[in-house]
């Protein structure tokens, strides 16, 4: 008997085959992996993914889905369950845990809280090998927007700065029970190589996006003069005058030094 979706969890459960199987095939699971997966509801990519790699573990909020997940896999390979919210789990200590090095994450995400667990993985990415996700498309689309794009901002900057963004393809509302009012999208998350990773301190930086697109109409001398002046920010060979939506991400780790340095 199917589960009935939960408003409270954002719970939209794909059913559709063709779908399950493109983010099979882009995830390509192997017997070494160690998979993890994020909100595995009634288990439609879990089963999948289970048979071709024959263990995952899986992080499920909603007790009454744990027990349908529990007898259905059994027979399929090695499941493991932590019942708790994700963002509470530190994907770091878990490969510690389970001796890898690192994990391969995927997952349906909740829309309403998609944003927070993508910035709670990059926290951790130096212990995952890619991601996997189904999301809202606009927030695929914010995720890989290029500078001077209308939808390009903080996502945007922060998960560049940390990952390549690859959105993979496009899921209508159909596919999913119940269906959302919005087209989704799949996309993979590769993290940043150690020697490709910016060296500034990541708290700055963070400190320094989010002020600049707190108001985008502002130019970056008003927008960051609570952080440095006009002066630290041309030492960042950084025009005070423009505005945030029209700097690489590389161009805000350049004023996260400048503004560490004063």
């Amino acid at each position: 008997m199917s589960a009935r979706p939960k408003k409270s969890f954002g719970q939209h459960f794909l059913h559709e085959r063709r779908y399950i199987e493109r983010i099979v095939s882009a995830i390509s699971p192997r017997p070494t992996d160690f998979l993890v997966e994020i909100g595995p509801g009634e288990g439609a990519l879990t089963f999948p993914l289970l048979t071709a790699a024959g263990k995952l573990t899986a992080i499920e909020l909603d007790t009454d889905l744990i027990p349908h997940l529990q007898a259905n896999s059994a027979s399929v390979g090695e499941l493991s369950i932590i019942h708790a919210d994700v963002l509470k789990v530190d994907f770091t200590a878990l490969a510690q845990r389970q001796g890898v090095s690192h994990l391969r994450i995927a997952g349906n995400l909740p829309y309403y809280i998609s944003s927070p667990i993508l910035f709670h993985c990059i926290d951790h990415a130096a212990a995952i090998t890619d991601m996997h996700f189904m999301l809202q498309k606009e927030v695929v689309d914010r995720m890989a927007a290029d500078p001077g794009s209308k939808v390009y901002g903080r996502l945007s900057v922060m998960l560049q700065l940390a990952c390549r963004v690859e959105p993979l393809f496009d899921v209508p509302p159909g596919a999913f029970r119940p269906p959302p009012k919005v087209d989704s999208a799949v996309v993979r998350l590769v993290p940043l190589a150690a020697e490709a990773r910016h060296d500034a301190d990541p708290e700055r930086v963070y400190a320094i996006v989010k002020a600049a697109f707190a108001q985008r109409r502002k130019t970056l001398g008003n927008a960051l003069r609570q952080l440095m002046d006009a002066d630290a920010i041309r030492l960042a060979d950084v025009d005070p005058k423009a505005r945030a939506e029209t700097l690489a991400p590389e161009d805000f780790v350049r004023l996260a030094k400048v503004t560490t340095a004063s």
